[in-house]
């Protein structure tokens, strides 16, 4: 995970618990914390795909012998 999501994670942790209030609007946004947090943990970051003009001989040799 990236450092600015887990800063982000630690600065909506610490928002929650300072949303203790038992009112409807702090328990309203201590939920939109809460969902969020575990978006962030849930968060995969899609593998980069090299797009380049690069011929790796070894390995189409490889392929071709079926090695």
């Amino acid at each position: 995970m990236p450092p600015t999501y887990l800063l982000a994670r630690d600065h909506l942790q610490r928002a929650a618990v300072i949303l203790q209030g038992s009112d409807q609007r702090s328990q309203q946004l201590r939920n939109i914390i809460e969902r969020t947090i575990c978006l962030i943990e849930d968060f995969r970051p899609e593998p980069e795909e090299s797009v380049n003009n690069i011929l790796d001989f070894a390995a189409h040799r490889a392929a071709r012998h079926g090695i």
